[in-house]
């Protein structure tokens, strides 16, 4: 299955330093930061038909104009909450079959009280050991989980509360577990911030040296 473009507020920004008054999203996934940059900075986010190159393409059939921002198309995911994060957990779950991911479901199943640290360490071990991708915990805050998470070696979360921020974690620390607060942050936010740090790449270059400061961290750590 291919994977939808993102167009992100960064993207928007940077058309609008080029001195372009429009950005193609043919089938893209915009997102809302995205369309607010665009309406602050004066850039039109069009479709190919409004541009002049014909009508536009089905979704279905549809391929990023640029290649995949991650080599595979398809990832794995382990997901968890506790009781304060489970519907925005199972939401998120859901968009991501949807396009086309395998998710590794870590619980909890209900709204009774329980422990985020169990959780988060349940989800940051699957990414630790290989057998997801990427991690992505919810919990009240998203404070809390991401501690614990930390803890295990080999994760580097990051708790994001937008879609800068999601593009900061993975571009420059190339973290590989999202965390997020169930209680702090919208449904339509939270979709665009889990599809941003999954379409994100790690830039490398002058950030990759800082990465492998935080991973020597771990040396004494065992997950």
């Amino acid at each position: 299955m291919t994977r939808r473009r993102v167009v992100t507020e960064r993207a928007v920004r940077d058309a609008a330093r080029a001195g372009e008054r429009s950005l193609d999203v043919s089938g893209a996934a915009v997102t809302p930061s995205a369309r607010d940059a665009a309406k602050e900075a004066g850039v039109a986010l069009v479709e190919g038909a409004e541009r002049g190159v014909g009508p536009p393409p089905r979704l279905q059939d549809t391929a990023p104009a640029t290649e995949p921002r991650h080599p595979s198309s398809a990832l794995t995911i382990a997901i968890g909450a506790d009781h304060g994060g489970v519907a925005l957990r199972d939401v998120i779950a859901g968009h991501l079959r949807t396009l086309g991911h395998a998710v590794t479901d870590l619980g909890t199943t209900g709204t009774a009280a329980v422990d985020y640290p169990d959780f988060a360490v349940a989800v940051a071990r699957e990414v630790a050991r290989g057998r997801a991708t990427f991690g992505i915990m919810v919990d009240g805050a998203g404070v809390g989980s991401c501690m614990a998470a930390n803890k295990v070696a080999g994760v580097r979360a990051a708790l994001c509360h937008d879609v800068t921020t999601a593009q900061n974690a993975r571009e420059h620390n190339n973290a590989n577990l999202l965390t997020l607060g169930g209680g702090l942050i919208g449904t339509r936010l939270a979709l665009a911030v889990v599809e941003t740090f999954l379409a994100t790449p790690f830039a490398g270059g002058r950030h990759a040296p800082r990465v492998a400061k935080i991973d020597a961290l771990d040396a004494t750590r065992h997950g």
